[in-house]
């Protein structure tokens, strides 16, 4: 089975066809490694690109063993970057529970008198696959953190089902925690970041993450950092009763009903429903629960299955009262910032429009 992605590398974006039996020899390819898998993919690139049906959504990829436990597909990872439009490193977060931050530095620094943005950012997949090293979100925060420019710090946080919510929430709670307790003793925030100017961002399920991280740190004291704002891209959320959205989507090419379904299965709390507030947040959670948000961005893409759960968490958001800029009318799939380089400089310079909103 094959699919795409797509990633930066040294200014340029490069198409690359991995068969899943074909890698992973070792967790991190070599840069050696990387390089020879380009050179045999690049002249094949164009005539293997198929295009993506429900067949090789990497979701349906997961199986469920018998004792609860996934096998999940396998997707290449990548070690930090020391050269391409940013340089990244890992830096430990929680050693007893294996999470850790994958820091991006612009590379080179823009010549600014003025420090940058940080932006901590949690990654898609369902919350039960991908990576912070996964190379399609490695490459997508690279170009993040060069587009914006921004220091990136991308979360490696526990996957369900073996760490059910709320786990990956407590992890990205105590990512929020790093800006006011590591961060500012770190070389690359000390030198070119301006805490000050923290923001929350996630994509899918780590958009649901950012979500809940800033309901659950709003009240805490964080200086010298500060979140300035919820950046939630095409937040996964549900429902018991389904939106037309997502009953439309049985043959969806990246997020099938099918796989939708069995996400949250292993996802939510044993025993708990799709109108549990860790999926539907605007029926469960309690009116004042949203009360002292920062300004939230919301995006979204029209042929996503999740748009019209969204849209509606949109208005909840705005009836309680909460400042949100809404941009649900991207066209696109689900996660297509991620394999189609417009798409991810269309969302970098919505992210970029609304970090530096303040600063006109």
């Amino acid at each position: 089975m094959t699919f795409n992605c797509e990633y930066k590398e040294k200014g340029y974006s490069r198409i690359r066809c991995i068969s899943y039996n074909q890698i992973n020899t070792s967790r991190f390819p070599s840069e050696k490694k990387r390089r020879d898998m380009d050179a045999s993919t690049d002249a094949a690139a164009a005539a293997l690109r198929p295009p993506m049906t429900k067949s090789t959504s990497f979701f349906m990829d997961i199986v469920v063993n018998p004792d609860g436990t996934v096998t999940r597909p396998d997707i290449p990872l990548v070690p930090p970057s020391a050269t391409g439009p940013a340089v990244s490193r890992d830096v430990p977060l929680d050693a007893s529970r294996g999470t850790y931050l994958r820091l991006y530095l612009p590379n080179p620094v823009p010549p600014s008198p003025a420090k940058l943005p940080v932006v901590l950012y949690f990654h898609g997949g369902g919350f039960v696959i991908l990576s912070a090293a996964t190379v399609f979100y490695h490459g997508y925060c690279e170009a993040m953190a060069a587009a914006v420019p921004a220091i990136v710090a991308s979360l490696e946080y526990r996957l369900a089902p073996v760490h059910r919510l709320p786990a990956a929430y407590d992890d990205a709670a105590a990512a929020v925690r790093w800006l006011r307790d590591a961060a500012p003793e770190d070389p690359w925030v000390a030198a070119h970041g301006d805490l000050s100017r923290c923001f929350v961002m996630g994509s899918s399920s780590g958009g649901n993450m950012a979500f809940f991280a800033g309901v659950r740190t709003k009240g805490l004291d964080l200086s010298p950092a500060a979140v300035q704002g919820l950046l939630l891209h095409q937040p996964y959320l549900g429902g018991v009763e389904r939106t037309p959205s997502e009953a439309k989507s049985e043959d969806d090419s990246m997020l099938p009903l099918e796989a939708n379904d069995k996400l949250w299965s292993l996802a939510l709390p044993v025993g708990a429903d799709r109108d549990h507030e860790f999926c539907n947040p605007a029926k469960a959670l309690p009116p004042d629960a949203v009360s002292g948000l920062p300004r939230c961005l919301v995006t979204g893409n029209d042929a996503d299955p999740l748009i019209d759960r969204q849209r509606e968490f949109i208005g909840w958001l705005q009836e309680r009262g909460v400042e949100v800029v809404a941009k649900t009318d991207f066209a696109g799939y689900h996660a297509a910032e991620l394999f189609v380089p417009e798409k991810a400089k269309e969302l970098c310079a919505t992210v970029r429009e609304f970090v530096f909103a303040n600063d006109a």
